[in-house]
């Protein structure tokens, strides 16, 4: 395919299965779904969902700046949740990233998540 190119980064952790942290072409960015995994130790983070869910934020700001790209930027979030009783509280941590015209956002209530996560949040950028 012409222009496609993969991102690899430190920035974030390691695909947990044969799928690249991040797609790019010209003009956007399409990452992985990321979990609240912490790079370098590559161990769930343990504690309050809004921590996980800033976790998962700064995994998605490593893809998306590896790509010369960054969090304003996000046309659109897809966020999984394990349990729709943490929206209140993902709400709270997206307001304070995007306090100001959020890009658009899906929130799905799932059955599982990998690695018994509570939260995969995967974004779509437009390269700048």
């Amino acid at each position: 395919m012409s222009g496609r190119k993969t991102v690899h980064t430190n920035q974030a952790p390691e695909a947990i299965g044969p799928y690249s942290q991040g797609v790019h072409n010209d003009s956007l960015i399409f990452t992985a779904g990321q979990i609240p995994l912490d790079p370098q130790s590559n161990r769930l983070l343990d504690g309050p969902f809004e921590d996980q869910v800033r976790q998962v934020l700064r995994n998605l700001s490593g893809i998306l700046a590896a790509a010369g790209c960054d969090l304003d930027h996000v046309l659109k979030f897809t966020v999984y949740l394990a349990s729709m009783d943490d929206y209140a509280a993902l709400n709270d941590v997206f307001s304070q990233y995007f306090p100001a015209d959020p890009p658009a956002r899906s929130v799905i209530e799932v059955a599982a998540l990998p690695l018994g996560a509570r939260v995969e949040i995967d974004a779509i950028a437009q390269l700048h």
